[in-house]
C-alpha cells in the first residue's frame, strides 16, 4: 500500500470488483518500459498474515466461502481476507449465494443464506456498493435468454504470445503468397477480401484441430476462391463512372483477352472464337462516334459472354493449381504450429488432449467456452497506455486498441473468465486476440476490406432488437464489435474469455432470441441458414432469429432462393442502398467521427422463428417501423448528444421479458457439468 502510494506513476488497474470496498486485494508492482503497472498476485501461497485471530470468530457460511479475520497492527483494527479470491475488507464481508460460475454461471441453482446473517452482514457493510456501468456503443448488462443443449470442453489449447506470433506469421506469408502466385501466373492482383473468404469457406468445412488456418477439408479446391479469381480474368472490371471510363475498360478488357489465348495453350477454336470477337469490338470502336455509356456497357457484356467460356477453359487448370497449392501450404503450416504447441506444452508439463466423449442432451443456459486443458506460462507483454488508446508489444510486434475497448474487453474477461480472476493474463491474452484479427483481416490500417468483413449494427439498432424481439445474443460477432456479452465469433481459443460461446455452427440452441449478420461469404451464410433451419425444426420452445444479408447480390445467391421458401420466413423488410448505416469493422483502433459508415448496398432483413417464437417475437408492424427508424442514418448520433445532455439510465435497466425468465427457470434446464 506504502509502495503504491509513493510512486504517482500511471498503473494498469482492472476495474474494481463489485463486491470489495476500501480495502483492494494484494498487489505487486512490475515496471515495464518506465511505466509502472500493477498486477495482482496470486493468494496461493502466501503465508497468512500476522497476528491471525480465531476462526471461530465468522460465521460458518463465510469460512466456508473462504473469509478469515486478522488484525491490522498498524490501523489497529480488524480486517478481513478471502484466500480463494484474495479480497480484502475491512468490514464484515456480505455473505454470497453459493455458487460454482462453471456449473451455474448464473446462480441459478443458489440457495441464499440465513435471513438473519445477510440483514446483519448489510448492517455491518453499511450502503451497498454502486454497481459499475461501462459507457460505450454497447450493453454488457442484458441477461441471456438463450437456452443450449450441454457441450464438452473445448479441445484447443490455450493461446500464447510465442505461438500466435509464429501462427499469424505463417498466416501472413500464405497471404502473400497467393498475391504472388496469382500475379505470376494470371496477371492480375488477388481478389479484394479474397483471401479472407477462403478462410471462412475453408471453416465450413474444417474437421481439423487447427483454430485458424485449414488443415482438413474436403473437396481441397476451394470453389469461392476458384470463382473469384475466374471473374478478375483477364483482367478486373469495375463499375466506371463516365463515359470515357467505359470506352477504356472494353479496350481494356479486348485487349487482355487477345493477349492471354495467344500466350496460353488453348485449342484453335477458342482462339479462333476469342480472336473473332476481339477484333469485331476493335472495329465497332474505330466506327463508332458519340456512343453512350450503356452503348460501352452493352457491348463489354456482349464480348465478356462470348469470350469468357474460352479463357476459363484455357486457364482452368492453372487456377486450381493455385487454389490447391494455398491448401497445400496452409496444411503444412498447421502442422509446424501444432509441433510448435506441443513442444511448448511439454516444456510446460501439460498433456495434450484428447477428444472429449460424448455427454448427456441437458437443456443450459448458455455458457462461455471452456478449456479441457491448462494454461501454458505466459511471457511479459508490454503495455503502453497513452491519450486514447494502449499499445501492446510483445518482442516488437505491436498491436493497438482504443482505451475504450480495452476497457470493454476487461469487463466481458471478468464476466467469462473463471482462470484468472487475479487478472494475471489478461494482457497477454488481449494480445493474442488483437494478433489474430489484425491477422485475419489482413492489414493494420483502415481498409474497406476490414470494414466488410466486421462491420456490425449500430448500437440503436441493437437497443431495438432487445427491447422490441428480445434478442440477447449475437451470431457472429467478435469481442471487438459485439454488443452484447454473449455471442458466436470465429475463434474460440482467443474469444473465449471474452465470452465467446464459440462457431455458431457448432451452438445447438434451444431456445432464445438471436440476432444473425454474418460476414458475406455465400459458403458460410448457406451453411447458417441450413443450421438455422434444423434448430427451428428440432425446437418446440421459443426460437427466432433475425438475418441481416446483403441484398443486390448478382448472380443471386441460391440460399436467396432458398429463404424464399422457407417454411419458418414470417417476414422481409430491404432496407435501401444509403439510407442506413454499419458501424466501420476497425471501431476498436478508428475514432469516435469515423465509426458510422453510409450502406452502400440495399440490406435484407428476414425473420425466421418457429411457432412460439413468432407467437413471442412476431414482426408487428409497430416492431418492423421502430427497427427501420432505429436504423436511419444519423440516429447513433442522434442518441450519444441526447445522453450528453440528458443523461438517462443505462440501458441494461430496459429489460425485456429476459430477466423474468430467468427468475423462473424451467425444470428442465440444468446448469453444465463441474469439470
Amino acid at each position: 500500500m506504502n509502495e503504491l502510494k509513493e510512486n504517482p506513476d500511471r498503473k494498469w488497474e482492472p476495474f474494481p470488483n463489485q463486491n470489495q470496498t476500501m480495502l483492494s486485494p494484494p498487489r505487486m508492482a512490475i515496471s515495464i518500459e518506465n511505466q509502472r503497472i500493477t498486477v495482482p498476485q496470486t493468494p496461493q501461497g502466501i503465508p497468512a498474515p500476522s497476528g491471525a485471530m480465531q476462526e471461530h470468530d465468522l460465521p460458518p457460511e463465510l469460512l466456508q466461502q473462504g473469509w478469515r479475520k486478522f488484525w491490522s497492527k498498524r490501523e489497529n483494527r480488524p480486517y478481513f481476507w478471502n484466500k480463494v479470491t484474495g479480497e480484502s475488507l475491512w468490514e464484515t464481508p456480505a455473505l454470497k449465494n453459493q455458487f460454482d460460475p462453471i456449473t451455474d454461471p448464473l446462480g441459478i441453482s443458489a440457495t441464499p443464506g440465513p435471513v438473519s446473517l445477510k440483514r446483519r452482514a448489510s448492517e455491518d457493510c453499511g450502503p451497498a456498493v454502486k454497481k459499475f456501468v461501462l459507457s460505450g456503443p454497447w450493453d454488457l448488462e442484458v441477461n441471456t435468454n438463450i437456452i443450449i443443449f450441454e457441450r464438452p470442453h473445448t479441445i484447443y489449447t490455450h493461446p500464447h504470445p510465442e505461438i500466435e506470433a509464429f501462427r499469424c506469421g505463417l498466416a501472413s506469408k500464405l497471404r502473400q503468397c497467393y498475391q504472388e502466385l496469382c500475379h505470376s501466373r494470371e496477371s492480375i492482383d488477388a481478389p479484394k477480401d479474397s483471401f479472407n473468404r477462403w478462410l471462412m469457406e475453408r471453416k465450413v468445412i474444417d474437421y481439423g484441430s487447427e483454430p485458424f488456418l485449414p488443415s482438413s477439408c474436403y473437396p481441397e479446391i476451394s470453389m469461392s476462391m476458384y470463382r473469384e479469381i475466374m471473374n478478375d480474368i483477364p483482367i478486373k472490371l469495375v463499375r466506371p463512372k463516365y463515359t470515357g471510363d467505359a470506352r477504356k475498360q472494353l479496350s481494356r478488357y479486348a485487349e487482355a483477352a487477345k493477349k492471354m489465348i495467344e500466350s496460353r495453350n488453348a485449342t484453335s477454336e477458342s482462339r479462333k472464337v476469342v480472336k473473332w470477337n476481339v477484333e469485331d469490338t476493335f472495329q465497332w470502336l474505330r466506327k463508332t462516334v458519340g456512343a453512350t455509356y450503356d452503348d460501352f456497357q452493352d457491348r463489354l457484356t456482349h464480348l465478356k459472354k462470348q469470350c469468357q467460356p474460352h479463357l476459363t477453359e484455357t486457364v482452368k487448370k492453372s487456377v486450381e493449381g493455385i487454389c490447391l497449392k494455398i491448401y497445400h501450404l496452409s496444411v503444412e503450416y498447421s502442422k509446424k504450429v501444432k509441433e510448435k504447441n506441443s513442444i511448448m506444452l511439454r516444456e510446460n508439463g501439460i498433456a495434450e488432449l484428447t477428444p472429449p466423449a460424448p455427454i448427456s442432451m441437458r437443456k443450459v443456459w448458455c455458457y462461455p467456452i471452456q478449456f479441457g486443458i491448462s494454461c501454458p506460462r505466459y511471457p511479459v507483454v508490454d503495455y503502453i497506455p497513452e491519450r486514447d488508446q494502449a499499445i501492446l508489444r510483445y518482442q516488437g510486434d505491436t498491436v493497438i486498441i482504443n482505451s475504450t475497448h480495452l476497457l470493454k474487453l476487461e469487463h466481458l474477461y471478468r464476466y467469462s473468465c473463471f482462470d484468472d480472476k487475479k487478472f494475471e493474463f489478461f494482457i497477454p491474452r488481449v494480445w493474442c486476440l488483437l494478433k489474430r484479427y489484425s491477422t485475419f483481416l489482413g492489414t493494420t490500417s483502415t481498409s474497406a476490406e476490414s470494414n466488410d468483413t466486421q462491420s456490425s449494427l449500430p448500437a440503436t439498432v441493437f437497443e431495438c432488437l432487445n427491447r422490441m424481439f428480445g434478442v440477447s445474443f449475437e451470431c457472429f460477432a467478435s469481442p471487438l464489435n459485439c454488443y452484447f456479452k454473449q455471442y458466436c465469433s470465429a475463434f474460440a481459443d482467443t474469444d473465449a474469455y471474452f465470452g465467446s460461446r464459440g462457431p455458431f455452427l457448432e451452438l445447438k440452441a434451444v431456445s432464445g432470441s438471436f440476432e444473425c449478420n454474418p460476414p458475406y461469404c455465400e459458403e458460410l451464410i448457406d451453411a447458417a441458414v441450413k443450421h438455422i433451419e434444423r434448430l427451428l425444426a428440432d425446437s418446440s420452445e421459443p426460437l427466432s432469429f433475425i438475418l441481416f444479408l446483403r441484398e443486390g447480390v448478382e448472380p443471386l445467391p441460391p440460399v436467396h432462393l432458398k429463404l424464399d421458401n422457407s417454411h419458418y420466413k414470417r417476414r422481409q423488410v430491404v432496407v435501401p442502398a444509403m439510407e442506413h448505416e454499419y458501424r466501420h469493422g476497425l471501431q476498436h483502433v478508428l475514432s469516435k467521427s469515423e465509426l458510422n459508415v453510409r450502406s452502400p448496398y440495399g440490406t435484407m432483413v428476414i425473420w425466421l422463428q418457429n411457432a412460439a417464437g413468432y407467437q413471442r417475437w412476431g414482426p408487428t408492424e409497430e416492431r418492423v417501423e421502430a427497427l427501420l427508424d432505429a436504423w436511419r442514418p444519423g440516429r447513433e448520433r442522434e442518441r450519444d448528444r441526447q445522453e450528453l445532455l440528458s443523461p438517462t439510465p443505462h440501458r441494461g435497466s430496459q429489460t425485456t421479458d429476459v430477466v423474468t425468465e430467468q427468475s423462473s427457470p424451467s425444470k428442465h434446464i440444468t446448469p453444465p457439468i463441474n469439470p
